[in-house]
């Protein structure tokens, strides 16, 4: 397995319950901000069992249409509450890394 896919999969699964975080922040957390679309791909096809859903866009909009009211009952089911505009509020639920 690619090992970047790996280590965004190691970092997906530490993300607990009611937090989420952007593939751009994953990708910074594993030093390169710029491979945040690398980190889509990681996720694209990720290990059964892992958090897919606490993965959002940087602007709190949810990646995939086709799975978007799936993901939304996922993360309201774990707290995460949606603006008005549809948005996670990232302020308020974006994890900030291990304590």
């Amino acid at each position: 397995m690619n090992t970047f896919f790996s280590q965004v999969h190691a970092i997906v699964s530490r993300i607990p319950s009611g937090r989420v975080a952007s593939y751009g922040q994953i990708a910074g957390m594993l030093g390169d901000p710029r491979r945040a679309r690398t980190v889509g791909w990681a996720m694209h096809g990720c290990p059964e069992g892992l958090p897919w859903h606490r993965v959002v866009k940087a602007d709190g909009s949810l990646p995939n249409p086709n799975f978007a009211e799936l993901q939304k009952a996922m993360l309201e089911t774990e707290g995460i509450a949606f603006l008005n505009n549809g948005l996670i509020d990232m302020e308020t639920f974006a994890w900030k890394g291990d304590a």
